[in-house]
């Protein structure tokens, strides 16, 4: 069981993420609607893990990426992506991302990511 902050501008997929992950035994600390909002969050929450969406308002992913990594360079953050763009994709990984999920989301697979992150 981990402590989970997702942070996505969208509603349904928050709600989506948290029934995933509590049905796999996870917690979710909270949710961040923005970039700002999660990049304000992390250091007061400290999270385990944290579900960090591509495309939001304010910071974007890879943004938030490198004003997490510098305030823990420990920091495990997976990407969630509905964009096919592999080069942007890889830029997040380089830059501390630890792995990325797809939209739409397999349940299956999320869970197989977020725990095979944990073990790291």
């Amino acid at each position: 069981m981990a402590l989970i902050l997702i942070a996505d501008d969208s509603d349904a997929v928050r709600l989506v993420l948290r029934d995933i992950l509590e049905i796999g035994k996870h917690t979710v600390t909270d949710d961040a609607v923005d970039g700002a909002d999660a990049v304000e969050k992390y250091p007061q929450l400290k999270p385990d893990l944290m579900l960090l969406d591509l495309a939001m308002p304010k910071k974007d992913g890879l943004t938030v990426i490198h004003e997490i990594m510098e305030m823990d360079p420990k920091a495990k953050i997976i990407l969630i992506t509905a964009a096919g763009d592999m080069k942007i994709i890889d830029k997040c990984l380089a830059d501390g991302a630890k792995s990325y999920i797809a939209k739409p989301f397999n349940f299956e697979q999320v869970l197989k990511v977020i725990d095979k992150i944990l073990k790291e």
